[in-house]
C-alpha cells in the first residue's frame, strides 16, 4: 500500500491540508475552528481506534495507522505472509454516500483511550494560535452504529464501559484547555427505540465535565426525541434547519434558557449557493429572543460538499454564481452570523446574495413540455413488465442458455494508469475522436479476452470509458452541469465527483449501445449491457432545490427506458440497471419510508419497462442495510439482484430465511475493496451458505461490486478461483 511507503509525507500533506482548512475558517471570522473532523479512512473508525476497541482479528497490541488501514482494506498474503484478513464491515453512513467501518460488538469488550490523533491534532490547532472546538461521536451513536458479533448479545449494555472512556477524553479536553465540544449524535434524528433513547439521560450525567457540550444533529427532525433532549446535561444543541425547517419553531419555544441553539441553516449537502436574504429573515426573530445563545451553522459536516468553487474555471458562462461549494459555504455562515449582530455591510451583502434558486435557469426545467408530458403518464402506469418473471425466466433459459450457479461481474474492471491517461488526454483535447475510441476498444478487446480465458459464463465490456457510473450518464445526458474539481469523499481515499441537476433530463443519444455491442462482437458468450438506475443517479448527484426528488427521478426512468430499449433493439439480452443508492435514499423516519419507496420502486421499474421477456434485467445493491426493505426490493421486480454480503459474511442474507425472494440473486462472494484473494474453499463456503437460504437453482456466483479499483493481478486471480467453485459446487450441489 502507498501509504506504507511513504507514511511521513502522508503525515505531512494531512497537517498541511488541516493548516489550510483552520486558517480559512479563522480568517472567515468563525468563532471557533473545529478539530476532529479529518479522517484517515472515515470518522467512525477513527474513534474505534481512540477508544482501544479493535477487532481481534486485527489486533496487534497498541493501534497505529497500519491497524486502521488492515481494518478499513484488509491484509493480503503478501502484505503479511500470511493466510490475510478481511476488512470489516462497511456501510452507509445514514442517508449519504459516505461510508463508514462498522464497529463490532461483544459481550468481552472494552475500551480504553489508546489513540491520540484528536488530542494531537487539538495541541497542533491551537499551536497555531486557533480557538478549537473538537468534534466527537457521542457514545451512544457509536453503539447504535455498530453490530453484535455474538449472537443473543445486547450491545447497549456496553454503555458504561464505554463511558469510562469517554470520561477519560473529556478530562484530557479539560487539561487541553477546551471551552466546547461538540458531540455528534446523530441517531437523535431516527425513531429511537424506548431503551436507546432513554440511555440518554445517564450517558450525558456520567461525561458531565468542565467542558461545555454542544449536542449535534442533522439530517432530519429532533422533534421526536426533544422530550429526551432537554433534559440533558449539556450546553447547547445543534439542529439540521435544512432538512427539516419546520422543527425551528418547536426548539426554540422548548429550548432550556441556559442552552446555546446551533441553527444549521446553510445546506452542507447540496452546492447551490445559499439564499441568505431568505436566512437572515428566518433567524432575525429567533436572534432577538436568543440572543448570543443563537448560533449560525452548516447543516451538517461539509464534508459531504465539494471544497471550492473557485477552482472551477469551465462552467457555462452566467452560471458562475449559482453555486456554494465548501470554502464559499463558510463565508455564507460567517455574512450570515455577521448581519444577525447588526454589521451594515453584511446585511447589505445579503440582500445582494439572495438570488432564488427558482429564478436559476426555471425556463429551462418548464418549456419542455414533451418531458412533463411523458413523466404525467406515470399517473396511470406502474411500469410492469410485459410478463411475469416465471414467463420471462423460461425465455431467458431459451436465449441464453445458461449453466446452474452462473457467474459473471458487477461490471467494471480495473482502470489501469493507462486507461485513465487515455481518458484525461481526450478530455483535454490531446487525443480526437477516433484515436480515444481506438484506444478504448482495445481496452476493452483486452477485457473481454482476460475474461473468457478465466471461465466466466456472462462478461462485461468492463467501463473503460467511464470515469464514474454516474458522472458518465450525467454527461452524456442533457440537463446536468459537470464540474472539474467538486470531488467528495465517498470512502478511504475513494472519492466521486457528483454532478448537478440544472434543467430537464432527457437522452438525446445512445450512451453505451456502441462499446456494448463492439464487446457482444468479441465473444460468443452473452455480454451484460450496464447502465446505472434513476434513483442512484438522483443521490449521486447534487439535485435541483425547488423540484422533488421524484420528479427527477422519473426523469431519469425515462431516458433510461430509451436506452433499455436500445440495447436490446441491439441484441444485448442482458442488461444491468445499478441501484446500490436505493437503500440511501430512504428517509430516516420509518413513518415516510413508504412514500419514498412507492416512488423510487416506479421510477426503476419504469426504467426496465421497456425490455422484452427474453431480456434479462439486473440490478445491484452494495454497502447497505437492505434488510429491513426486502419486500420493496421484491417489487423492484429485476430477474437478478447481485448483493454485497462477503464483508458482512452472508449475513445481509439472513432476511431471505423469512422473505421467500421470488427471483433470482447473486450474493457477493468477495470483497472487491480488498486485495485479499479469495481462495476457492472460502467462495465455495459462501455460496454454499447462501444456499441455505436461497435455492440453488436461482443463485448467481460474483464478485461484491466493481473490479475498478483493482489491479489485473489479483481481478484475474480472484475469478479464476470464482470459476473453479461455481464448477465444483455445481457437481455437488446440482
Amino acid at each position: 500500500m502507498a501509504w506504507r511507503a511513504r507514511p511521513e509525507s502522508l503525515k505531512l500533506v494531512a497537517a498541511k491540508i488541516r493548516k489550510q482548512n483552520w486558517e480559512r475558517q479563522k480568517q472567515d471570522g468563525l468563532d471557533y475552528v473545529t478539530v476532529g473532523d479529518f479522517a484517515w479512512y472515515d470518522h467512525v473508525l477513527g474513534t474505534s481506534l481512540l477508544l482501544g476497541h479493535v477487532p481481534q482479528r486485527h489486533n496487534n497490541g497498541f493501534p497505529d495507522l497500519d491497524t486502521l488501514f488492515r481494518i478499513g482494506r484488509g491484509q493480503s498474503q503478501t502484505d503479511c505472509g500470511c493466510a490475510g484478513e478481511a476488512a470489516s464491515d462497511m456501510t452507509k453512513w445514514f442517508n449519504t454516500n459516505y461510508h463508514y467501518i462498522v464497529p463490532e460488538f461483544s459481550s468481552d469488550d472494552q475500551f480504553k483511550v489508546s489513540w491520540t490523533q484528536l488530542f494531537d491534532e487539538i495541541n497542533e490547532a491551537q499551536q497555531q494560535g486557533h480557538q478549537v472546538k473538537p468534534v466527537l461521536l457521542g457514545p451512544l451513536s457509536y453503539l447504535y452504529l455498530g453490530k453484535e458479533v455474538e449472537q443473543g448479545f445486547d450491545r447497549l449494555s456496553l454503555l458504561p464501559r464505554l463511558l469510562t472512556a469517554y470520561q477519560a477524553i473529556f478530562a484530557k479536553f479539560e487539561k487541553l484547555g477546551i471551552e466546547w465540544v461538540q458531540v455528534d449524535e446523530p441517531i437523535l434524528a431516527l425513531e429511537l427505540e424506548k431503551p436507546w433513547l432513554e440511555s440518554f439521560k445517564l450517558a450525558y450525567q456520567v461525561i458531565r465535565s468542565d467542558v461545555k457540550v454542544l449536542l449535534a444533529t442533522y439530517f432530519d427532525s429532533v422533534v421526536d426525541s426533544l422530550d429526551a433532549i432537554v433534559d440533558l446535561e449539556v450546553d447547547g444543541l445543534h439542529i439540521d434547519v435544512v432538512a427539516a425547517p419546520k422543527q425551528l419553531d418547536e426548539v426554540v419555544h422548548r429550548l432550556p434558557s441556559d442552552w446555546v441553539l446551533s441553527a444549521g441553516i446553510i445546506n452542507g449537502r447540496n452546492v447551490w449557493r445559499a439564499n441568505l436574504h431568505s436566512a437572515l429573515h428566518t433567524l432575525k426573530p429567533i436572534k432577538r429572543e436568543l440572543g448570543e445563545r443563537l448560533w449560525v451553522a452548516s447543516s451538517c459536516s461539509l464534508l459531504h460538499s465539494p471544497v471550492n468553487v473557485e477552482l472551477e474555471t469551465k462552467l457555462p458562462q452566467g452560471t458562475e454564481n449559482w453555486f456554494s461549494f465548501a470554502k464559499q459555504k463558510v463565508s455564507e455562515v460567517s455574512w450570515l452570523a455577521k448581519a444577525l449582530d447588526g454589521n451594515e455591510q453584511a446585511i447589505e451583502h445579503c440582500a445582494q446574495y439572495s438570488q432564488p434558486i427558482l429564478d436559476r435557469g426555471r425556463s429551462t426545467w418548464v418549456n419542455k413540455p414533451h418531458v412533463q408530458s411523458r413523466v404525467a403518464t406515470l399517473v396511470s402506469t406502474n411500469g410492469d413488465r410485459s410478463a411475469p418473471y416465471a414467463e420471462r425466466a423460461h425465455h431467458q433459459q431459451e436465449v441464453l442458455k445458461l449453466p446452474k450457479l452462473p457467474t459473471t461481474t458487477i461490471g467494471s474492471f480495473p482502470q489501469t494508469a493507462e486507461v485513465r491517461k487515455s481518458r484525461a488526454a481526450f478530455k483535454r483535447g490531446d487525443i480526437g475522436v477516433a484515436e480515444y475510441e481506438s484506444l478504448m476498444k482495445d481496452f476493452i478487446k483486452d477485457t473481454v479476452k482476460r475474461q473468457e480465458a478465466t471461465g466466466l459464463d456472462v462478461l462485461v465490456h468492463g467501463e473503460a470509458e467511464r470515469n464514474d457510473m454516474v458522472e458518465y450518464f450525467a454527461e452524456n445526458l442533457s440537463g446536468f452541469q459537470t464540474t472539474e474539481f467538486g470531488w467528495v469523499q465517498s470512502y478511504g481515499s475513494r472519492c466521486v465527483k457528483p454532478a448537478i441537476v440544472v434543467a430537464d433530463i432527457e437522452r438525446d443519444k445512445s450512451i453505451t449501445v456502441d462499446w456494448s455491442t463492439y464487446a457482444q462482437s468479441l465473444t460468443d458468450k452473452p455480454m451484460k449491457g450496464m447502465l446505472t438506475g434513476p434513483v442512484t443517479i438522483l443521490c449521486w448527484t447534487f439535485p435541483r432545490e425547488d423540484v422533488s426528488r421524484e420528479t427527477i427521478a422519473n426523469q431519469l426512468a425515462f431516458a433510461l427506458q430509451d436506452e433499455v430499449d436500445a440495447l436490446q433493439q441491439a441484441n444485448i439480452n442482458i442488461i444491468q440497471i445499478d441501484e446500490p443508492a436505493i437503500r440511501e435514499g430512504l428517509p430516516l423516519k420509518k413513518r415516510d419510508h413508504k412514500e419514498y419507496l412507492n416512488w423510487a420502486v416506479k421510477a426503476f421499474k419504469v426504467s426496465a419497462a421497456s425490455a422484452r421477456p427474453e431480456t434479462q434485467i439486473h440490478t445491484h445493491m452494495c454497502y447497505s442495510e437492505f434488510n429491513e426493505i426486502i419486500e420493496s426490493v421484491a417489487e423492484l421486480d429485476a430477474d437478478v439482484i447481485t448483493i454485497e454480503t462477503s464483508r458482512s459474511n452472508m449475513e445481509l442474507l439472513n432476511a431471505f430465511e423469512e422473505f421467500n425472494y421470488p427471483n433470482e440473486i447473486g450474493p457477493g462472494v468477495y470483497d472487491i475493496h480488498s486485495p485479499n484473494i479469495p481462495n476457492v474453499e472460502w467462495i465455495e463456503q459462501l455460496i454454499e451458505k447462501a444456499a441455505r437460504r436461497i435455492p440453488v437453482e436461482r443463485l448467481w456466483v460474483n464478485p461484491d461490486c466493481g473490479l475498478k479499483t483493482r489491479n489485473w493481478e489479483e481481478t484475474e486471480a480472484s475469478l479464476t478461483n470464482l470459476v473453479q467453485a461455481a464448477k465444483n459446487l455445481r457437481e455437488r450441489l446440482l
